[in-house]
């Protein structure tokens, strides 16, 4: 199997230019209570608030005008795989552009994610939770629709998309040390890493403790099999994509775990401090960043870090543990 290609810092700009105007750009919140009770500042990209409810409609977006300005109008029907937020996101964008789309979700699915799809205009195809039976039913929707198929995370113009919510960051916040982002496919992850590269901020991956494949893909130095679907963060169970994987060793990436309790405890945190409705699959990165400081207090201490809050699709509380 021949290298995927890599897109480039310079693709998250033209992304940025090519998208302005059609997606939000969202608050970069701080709480001066909160950090005062963490002794360090922390800035939430709210991605929560974006149109469909996360940073998804950002690399959907991008990827539909990319396919529009080339064009592709003589087949208007758009097709991928979702657990729900890149499929509604897939689905308003293509609509927007005057396409058609079919959208390929997992039964067991968040419900306010299946309804967004439709809300969006997307025609719902069920399938059952593992890849290998999602890219079964594509296949067959792309066959009888000749769709044309938008991955959710594996696609230079999605990672280039993901990748300007974190130029936003950098933008409205200067001087951050770190940013960190939650870890499923990889696509914001490795988005923010090329948002970033020509900066002197780190990025940090987080990832559940049970969906930690991207975590020992990179220990192992190739990518690992998905775990079971039992996180509750649902929107990080799926499989790691070969572009994302390539990025993150290109340029370094480090991937800290969390437990359930901990995703749970800083989605509460959001609620009751910021008054943020995120889902858990957004709360991750905060768990991290709260794991790592209470490791290290002292290091953390008066430093300054941004946090991308990637979605807010869900009722709170979370499900139990």
């Amino acid at each position: 199997m021949s290298p995927p290609e890599l897109p480039e810092h310079a693709d998250v700009l033209d992304a940025a230019r090519r998208i302005a105007g059609r997606v939000l750009n969202t608050p970069a919140v701080c709480r001066d209570s909160l950090n005062e009770t963490l002794g360090f500042q922390v800035f939430f990209k709210c991605e929560n608030q974006q149109r469909t409810g996360s940073f998804k409609f950002r690399g959907a977006t991008n990827a539909v005008a990319r396919l529009a300005g080339n064009g592709s109008a003589a087949a208007p029907v758009v097709t991928t795989h979702s657990s729900g937020n890149h499929g509604a996101a897939l689905a308003l964008a293509a609509s927007q552009a005057g396409f058609e789309s079919e959208i390929v979700v997992p039964r067991g699915a968040n419900p306010l994610k299946r309804a967004a799809v439709s809300r969006y205009g997307g025609r719902i195809r069920d399938c059952g939770e593992t890849l290998a039976e999602r890219e079964s039913v594509l296949a067959s929707v792309i066959e009888a629709c000749h769709a044309l198929y938008v991955p959710p995370y594996d696609h230079p113009d999605i990672i280039a998309g993901q990748g300007t919510a974190a130029l936003e960051l950098a933008a409205a916040v200067p001087d951050l040390e770190t940013v960190w982002v939650p870890v499923g496919g990889g696509g914001l992850a490795s988005g923010t890493l090329l948002a970033l590269s020509e900066s002197r901020v780190v990025v940090r991956g987080v990832e559940p403790a049970l969906a930690d494949d991207a975590y020992w893909s990179l220990r192992l130095g190739a990518i690992q099999p998905q775990k079971p679907p039992v996180t509750v963060a649902d929107g990080l169970r799926t499989a790691l994509g070969r572009i994302p994987f390539a990025l993150f060793q290109k340029l370094g990436l480090t991937i800290d775990t969390v437990s359930e309790e901990e995703i749970l405890a800083a989605q509460s945190l959001l609620w009751q401090r910021l008054k943020l409705v995120v889902e858990p699959s957004g709360a991750v990165p905060l768990a991290g960043l709260l794991a790592a400081a209470r490791k290290d207090p002292a290091g953390f201490r008066g430093t300054r870090h941004g946090v991308i809050l990637s979605g807010g699709n869900a009722l709170f509380p979370g499900p139990s543990v």
